[in-house]
């Protein structure tokens, strides 16, 4: 049989491709928390009827992304894969939350205010997706050990 041809992690176009996922990695997360924390309670706060109080949900939200903002830097380095798979964990539960919202608010609020949800969907599941990508091409985790076997 033949053997499979692996991933060169310390090729040149891999360290391009690296470096092109880690800046992509760093914009969508940096959006995300921007339109997480001061977008989504600002359009909120224009486009219900019951008119919630803005700075209440500005402030509610950077409460909801204490953890968000605990891994920022692990995301603006981008460098760590034990780091990563962690930020990428936290992600996922972000995810999960972010499609129960979007799915109870269509129920709640109708389909007006459903595309505000909608893209901080969007935005969290870009960033799942570029830190997948990312993992793959980091070096492996367990690289040091192998030598010593």
């Amino acid at each position: 049989m033949a053997k499979k041809k692996g991933l060169d992690r310390s090729s040149p176009e891999n360290l391009v491709l690296i470096a092109k996922l880690q800046s992509k990695l760093r914009m969508s997360w940096l959006v995300w928390l921007g339109y997480r924390s001061l977008g989504l309670p600002i359009l909120l706060g224009m486009l219900l009827a019951t008119q919630p109080d803005k700075l209440g949900g500005i402030a509610w939200q950077l409460l909801w992304l204490i953890p968000a903002l605990i891994v920022t830097p692990w995301i603006l380095k981008g460098k760590s894969p034990y780091a990563l798979l962690m930020s990428s964990m936290l992600t996922l539960v972000y995810l999960g939350a972010s499609g129960v919202t979007l799915f109870s608010r269509f129920y709640d609020s109708g389909i007006s205010v459903l595309w505000v949800y909608g893209i901080d969907l969007l935005l969290i599941l870009i960033i799942n997706v570029w830190l997948f990508k990312l993992l793959k091409r980091l070096p492996s985790m367990n690289d040091k050990f192998k030598d010593s076997i």
